[in-house]
Formats: structure tokens, C-alpha cells, sequence
């Protein structure tokens, strides 16, 4: 990683991620009743646990609208929980102003075309190994690993060398 990435990293103090193909591996699993579950990644969970131990908050910002999320980020104790999401660029600046965090000091992860908008305006956009290619043009990182398969905790465990 180059100097400005730990630079940038060192002043994050809000993670605003993307779930599907972030937090999982983008795949979309049908109950017997209908109901769309997801798998994520306990180690992923174990990083973000780091992070806000560490001070820095955590949002998911989902278009999705599957319970899992929920599930998820209650048991993460995640509080700022957006799911079913049309403009993340607009829900990202109002739990900007409401935390009283900058843009400049906001990591936004995500990997499609639904990202790009929120992925410009933060000081660090990071996506993912498999994310889009046009993502991938104007991603500051780019993980080693896949969504789903660590690569939020690879993130997590950036900022937090950067930030000890």
C-alpha cells in the first residue's frame, strides 16, 4: 500500500459498506418460503467488531431489503442501518451531517454501479477483488479478496494499523 492510502486510512472515522458482493459474496439464496438469505463472513464480522472498538462507526447502506441484513447488523451492533436504498449518495450525507463526520474522513466499500455516485465524494473509496470494472477505475483500494471472503476485514485490519 502506498503512503497516501495509509495516510487516508489513518483519518477514517466512518466505514459505510455495501452488503451484496461486500459483505457477501453477491450470491442471492431462496428459502422454501421465498425468503432471500444471505451468507456472510464471520471474520469480516470479527474486523468490523475491531473497528468500532477502535472508534471508528460503521453503516450499512443496502439497496437490499432481506431481513439478513438486519439480523446482521444487530448482531454486529451496527446502528446505522439503511437498507432499501435508491440514493446512498443521499442517505451518506445526511449520517454525515448527523455525526458530524466530513466526507474527507469516510470510507465508503462497494463494488457495482450503485456505488459510483457515494464512491466519488468520500476520501476513500475501496471495493472489492471482484467489484465492476467501472468501480474498480475510481476505487483508491482495491482488496485482495473477494466479497463475502474477507475482504472487509482486510479493510478493517488496515485501518486499524493505520489508526494504533
Amino acid at each position: 500500500m502506498i503512503k497516501n492510502k495509509k495516510h487516508v486510512l489513518s483519518k477514517i472515522k466512518l466505514l459505510s459498506l455495501d452488503v451484496d458482493g461486500i459483505l457477501t459474496d453477491g450470491g442471492l439464496y431462496y428459502n422454501q418460503a421465498g425468503e432471500v438469505t444471505r451468507k456472510f463472513n464471520v471474520r469480516d464480522g470479527v474486523g468490523i467488531e475491531k473497528i468500532q472498538e477502535a472508534g471508528v462507526r460503521v453503516a450499512i447502506i443496502s439497496a437490499g431489503t432481506s431481513s439478513s441484513i438486519l439480523h446482521r447488523a444487530k448482531r454486529l451492533k451496527i446502528f446505522h442501518v439503511h437498507t432499501g436504498v435508491r440514493d446512498k449518495l443521499k442517505v451518506l450525507q445526511n449520517l454525515s451531517k448527523k455525526l458530524s463526520i466530513s466526507f474527507s474522513n469516510i470510507a465508503h466499500m462497494g463494488d457495482d454501479l450503485n456505488d459510483i455516485h457515494v464512491m466519488k465524494k468520500v476520501g476513500c473509496p475501496i471495493t472489492v477483488a471482484d467489484g465492476v470494472a467501472e468501480v474498480k477505475k475510481i476505487a483508491l483500494i482495491i482488496t485482495d479478496k473477494s466479497g463475502g471472503m474477507g475482504a472487509v476485514r482486510e479493510i478493517c485490519d488496515q485501518i486499524l494499523r493505520q489508526t494504533a
